[in-house]
């Protein structure tokens, strides 16, 4: 027996390491690191984790469920009968965990090898001639719809209609670009058309499998280890040491290069996040919830990254500054687009929080500042960088200077970052009081205070906007100035809901043995965070006073829609006195719904948003290729007339403020990238129906000021 030593950590029950025969085809060495990373992980998961999990059947069921879906999220490999021989270890991997033994994984790996050489066999073969595309044929690209497959030969089949989709789709592109080309240019016919799409998605496999190939056990052990953490939360991660070392690299997100973070979507690679001020943002096309299925360097050949690991499309994404990258995506409608980015290296300045001066036509006279903060940064070194509550404050004494009569924070698709900054920002438009309370294992809750000994910078009326992509601090923000009624939340009806703090674990420091590092590290979650009314952000998150449409309105996501996310409670509520408003929030609701009912812009965002509902539904498809390009057709016209969401509304004005215009005027970049900004807010329909929202706000205010005297 030999005895496990941690560092660093409490009591500990000791783990026996056994040898199974499975582990013997493994060096020695590989196998006391795989037994002693296992162990190392649980330990710091059961000392250290908010919540620990109890090793028992219903923990081994949902590392089960985790890890088939990761290792075959597309339902591509493995059939019934392979599930069948995994299925016996359902409700043993705790016991498995608890012996740092590797069976299931081992049978998993074995299974997963036999069906990956089997289609290797078979895919060429089904490329190797062409596809009858007038056959009344469907396929379903929902796996968890279509199941695994029956067979062998039920997998063949599958894997014929998924080759047979994929050479559809690029011949009805390459047909719609003939139609477009004039009569001097070259013209291909249709067998011609269809043999380079056969071509393409056969190189397009190759590789693929080639890099399946290189994968390797430790890559598949990440899966695995994965799998288990995730079983505590969605939020509680492993990083192997090459993961850590990228995640160190940016914060901000994988892809460097142009400034998007993205994430596996099935057989996708899907965006989540516009980095502020990168070469994605400023091209202005790429969005969160877009596909990207293809990348192409400059003007070379695109390559497929449909079915890629995502470190393979990163790698492909990412180059050196000044040269073109370009995307084919596939957006949130449906439609397919070229998108063209340069490289660049991030302007980190966009990251900051800005402002400027907003106007309306319809409302003369009214002045508002409006204070963008795309993230909570802050300055995490020491070293006197920024951080976004100092710069908040410049921001709203810059406004206050010209005498606005309220001021909108916008903390849409701001994902949160620093929890002291929540806490002093809060403390900018709060005379005093706590903010926010946050509870450790075991512990109390933690009250943060309001520490500015009682001050208040503004405290005029007050708009906060945010949108289902609001996330942890940005919900904590919200939360606080809801509860003392300090400001109104305008938005989607629910922020993400993520309530949970996370810090990073280095399992090398807690393992005592050097012959096995690097073992990687665990972002685990460690505290929760309550409102100051005693409610959790988690899973509900912070629910919007007045209720905007917006085009995500359908859209799945959330704390809600993760696997296994710790729950919504509530604890003893802190002590805190409401500010009396004096604006009638009932009467702003009302006289919003009206203007949102008779706004034709806001009529067309609720039907985009049940159209690309519907879209999303529609996942068996036709293989015929007649039937699918009328469907592209009739998708194509049903999208257009959604083009006027983004149309630039007339009534709605924005200049900087007087304190930057000198600092922009001086520098051509910047004054880019202010036109850019101001482009884009005159656009904004969910911002010009909430400068309608403050103007309501201020007349009442003024109503009430009158009362008064």
């Amino acid at each position: 027996m030999n005895i496990m030593k941690f560092k660093n950590l409490m009591i500990f029950p000791v783990l026996a390491i056994i040898f199974f025969v499975s582990t013997n085809f493994l060096p020695k060495q590989d196998a006391k690191k795989d037994e002693v990373l296992i162990e190392a992980v649980l330990a710091g998961l059961r000392q250290l984790h908010y919540q620990p999990q109890e090793l028992n059947d219903e923990f081994s069921a949902r590392v089960y469920h985790l890890y088939l879906d990761r290792m075959d999220n597309t339902r591509r490999f493995f059939i019934e009968e392979d599930i069948a021989k995994l299925a016996e270890y359902r409700l043993k991997i705790d016991e498995e965990s608890s012996k740092a033994s590797y069976k299931f994984f081992d049978l998993s790996l074995e299974l997963w090898e036999t069906r990956l050489e089997m289609v290797k066999a078979d895919y060429e073969g089904f490329l190797a001639k062409p596809f009858d595309f007038t056959k009344e044929e469907m396929y379903e690209t929902n796996s968890e719809k279509r199941g695994y497959a029956t067979s062998e030969s039920d997998l063949k089949e599958l894997w014929r209609k998924a080759l047979k989709y994929q050479v559809m789709t690029r011949v009805a592109d390459m047909v719609e670009t003939e139609n477009k080309k004039g009569e001097d240019e070259e013209k291909f016919s249709y067998e011609e058309l269809e043999k380079k799409a056969r071509k393409k998605v056969l190189k397009t496999h190759k590789d693929w499998f080639h890099r399946l190939d290189r994968m390797g056990r430790e890559k598949h052990l990440s899966i695995y280890i994965n799998a288990i953490t995730s079983a505590y939360d969605p939020h509680t991660n492993y990083l192997a040491p090459k993961d850590k070392q990228d995640f160190d690299i940016s914060m901000s997100g994988r892809l460097e290069g142009i400034g998007a973070r993205l994430q596996e979507d099935g057989i996708y690679i899907k965006v989540i996040e516009i980095v502020p001020g990168s070469p994605s943002y400023k091209q202005g096309e790429l969005q969160s919830g877009d596909h990207i299925i293809a990348v192409a360097q400059g003007e070379d050949e695109a390559i497929d990254i449909i079915d890629m690991p995502i470190d393979d499309a990163v790698q492909l994404i990412r180059g050196k500054k000044g040269t073109e990258v370009r995307l084919t995506v596939k957006k949130v409608s449906g439609t397919k687009v070229i998108i063209p980015i340069v490289r660049d290296v991030v302007v980190s300045e966009e990251g900051y929080a800005k402002s400027s001066i907003l106007t309306d036509q319809d409302f003369s006279g009214m002045k508002v500042g409006f204070i963008h903060l795309p993230k909570f940064y802050t300055d995490f070194t020491g070293t006197g960088g920024r951080t976004c509550s100092e710069d908040v404050k410049d921001e709203v004494i810059k406004l206050m200077k010209e005498n606005v009569d309220g001021i909108v924070i916008d903390l849409r698709f701001n994902g949160g970052g620093s929890l002291r900054d929540v806490v002093d920002m809060s403390g900018l438009f709060v005379e005093e009081g706590p903010m926010v309370q946050v509870k450790s294992k075991g512990r109390k809750p933690y009250v943060y205070e309001d520490e500015d000994n009682g001050q208040i910078l503004y405290d005029g009326p007050l708009v906060i906007m945010v949108n289902q992509y609001s996330a942890s601090a940005s919900e904590i923000l919200a939360a606080a100035l809801q509860d003392y009624g300090r400001a109104v939340i305008v938005g989607s009806k629910n922020t993400f809901g993520k309530g949970t703090v996370q810090r990073f674990l280095d399992l090398d420091r807690i393992v005592m043995e050097n012959d096995v590092k690097p073992l990687g590290s665990i972002k685990m979650t460690i505290q929760k965070f309550y409102r100051i009314n005693g409610t959790t952000t988690q899973l509900n998150g912070v629910a919007s006073d007045i209720v905007l449409p917006d085009v995500y309105k359908y859209v799945e996501v959330g704390e809600r829609e993760e696997d296994y996310p710790l729950k919504w409670d509530e604890i003893t509520p802190a002590k805190y006195e409401k500010y009396n408003t004096n604006f009638d929030l009932g009467k702003l609701k009302k006289a919003s719904a009206r203007r949102v009912k008779n706004n034709n812009t806001f009529t067309l965002v609720e039907e985009n948003a049940l159209y690309l509902k519907t879209r999303r539904e529609q996942s068996n498809l036709t293989l015929n290729l007649n039937e699918f390009q009328g469907e592209e057709e009739r998708m194509q016209r049903g999208v257009k007339k959604f083009d006027d969401i983004e149309k630039v509304i007339p009534s709605l004005q924005v200049r900087v403020t007087k304190s930057d215009k000198a600092a922009v005027a001086e520098s051509e970049k910047r004054q880019a990238r202010m036109d850019e900004w101001h482009k884009s807010i005159k656009k904004d329909i969910q911002l010009d129906e909430t400068m309608a929202i403050m103007n309501d706000m201020v007349k009442q205010q003024a109503k009430f000021t009158n009362k008064g005297n």
